[in-house]
């Protein structure tokens, strides 16, 4: 499959790839998402900023030479007063000047750019229509960004600043990936040449809700897991899955119902991927146990067909884990699951085929610059996804989810969890 360049703007600026039209692709929506490190304060910010101007004021103020620019510093001052009586297009403050494109205070630039360049993402605890005013600026991150974009602010207006001195040059944006696997965030930012790619994975990267070592915590040591420990990691699974999509700064800028239907129709096959990334022990007798089917003696036809199902499971997680797929891969894959146009009823089925075709081009470029000696990697990674399926759904909410949640189907809980945005009291779910 070739790669068809973005223009050369593009490639200097991965956040601009977000909206760029890719030829046979549709434009990739670029919506914010959890953070993995809490930005510093912008209040901090913000009052820095004022003292650092009043600061520059006064020494220009003091410096020799100063009386023959009398007439550019009247200028200069009658422009200031006409600013400070200006408000600040996003809360209403009292605008510093015109900023990206639009007149904003000294706090609403500062949160503006340094979102942007560390290409931050952010999530709404409410409805994603929070109040932004001088007030209440700072309580939501989310909303504060949408009414930037909204009033008109340019990401392209914000020069890219030089890389902390903290930070090696090539790093996946421009913080430390609190969640993933260090190591597929350092191959991944190893696409040179390709930011745009590096960009789009790294965005997939951080919407993992947990790191793939802390599934392992509920894991024995001599890799033998009881019925609570099936079933604490199963919640965890299913949970890290839902959140991950929540989390894509793209899957909440589609419409609620088209959100609904991609994840009933595959939460089973990202549950499949996350259970084969974290290494999931399947025993047969175990998951008997947790499923009910040991205590019957008539139900000797429901064991043998659960075993021949059990099997299939275990097939499709070793096939994946002899591939040695890493972190960055297995967040293409699901993306790849997750946007699929088979789900009925959906309402935007071309913006969604193109975030499928994407996540395919970056799993491709991907797999070429860091397996190269493996040309058909991409490949084998790609079939494994429609054996997925074979997988039932109704075997695995009998196998790990009785216990959690009875008759209820998973279906059903999985859309109140993106209505509600919440994981609800499940057993098991307080200790993640």
């Amino acid at each position: 499959m070739a790669l068809v360049g973005p223009p050369a703007s593009a490639w200097r600026d991965p956040s601009a790839m977000l909206g760029h039209t890719h030829p046979g692709l549709a434009g990739l929506g670029h919506g914010p998402v959890t953070p993995c490190v809490t930005p510093p304060s912008t209040e901090d910010i913000t009052n820095l900023g004022s003292v650092v101007h009043s600061t520059r004021e006064l020494q220009q103020s003091t410096t020799p030479g100063s009386q023959a620019n009398s007439t550019q510093s009247g200028g200069s001052s009658q422009s200031n007063d006409r600013n400070q009586n200006i408000e600040c297009i996003v809360c209403g403050d009292k605008s510093s000047g015109k900023h990206y494109g639009q007149f904003t205070c000294e706090g609403c630039k500062s949160f503006f750019k340094r979102s942007v360049r560390r290409n931050l993402t952010y999530s709404c605890r409410g409805n994603r229509n929070c109040p932004i005013d001088q007030h209440h600026r700072n309580q939501c991150q989310y909303c504060r960004l949408k009414k930037c974009l909204k009033m008109g602010m340019r990401r392209e207006a914000v020069q890219r600043g030089r890389v902390p001195p903290t930070q090696a040059p090539g790093q996946l944006g421009q913080f430390s990936l609190a969640n993933g696997d260090a190591a597929a965030a350092a191959a991944a930012a190893g696409l040179n040449g390709h930011s745009y790619l590096s960009s789009y994975i790294s965005l997939l990267l951080r919407a993992e809700p947990y790191p793939t070592a802390r599934y392992g915590q509920c894991m024995q040591p001599n890799n033998i897991m009881g019925i609570d420990n099936i079933c604490e990691l199963a919640a965890r699974l299913l949970f890290s899955a839902v959140e991950w999509a929540r989390n894509i700064p793209f899957f909440p800028d589609l419409q609620v119902t088209d959100q609904v239907a991609l994840l009933r129709l595959v939460w089973s096959e990202l549950f499949v991927l996350n259970a084969s990334q974290c290494s999931m022990p399947l025993h047969v007798a175990p998951l008997l146990a947790a499923a009910g089917l040991h205590a019957s003696p008539m139900a000797a036809d429901r064991v043998v067909a659960f075993m021949d199902h059990i099997r299939i499971f275990q097939e499709q997680v070793e096939k994946l884990k002899a591939l040695h797929v890493d972190s960055a891969e297995y967040s293409c894959l699901k993306a790849v699951v997750l946007f699929t146009t088979d789900a009925c009823g959906l309402s935007d089925v071309a913006h969604i085929e193109s975030l499928q075709e994407k996540s395919q081009c970056a799993l491709e470029e991907y797999c070429r610059t860091q397996y190269p000696n493996q040309p058909t990697r991409f490949g084998k990674l790609l079939l494994r996804l429609p054996s997925l399926r074979t997988v039932s759904s109704q075997v695995i909410e009998q196998l790990f989810f009785v216990r959690l949640v009875g008759k209820t189907p998973i279906e059903t809980l999985i859309r109140d969890m993106l209505l509600s945005g919440s994981s609800f009291n499940w057993p098991y779910m307080s200790s993640m």
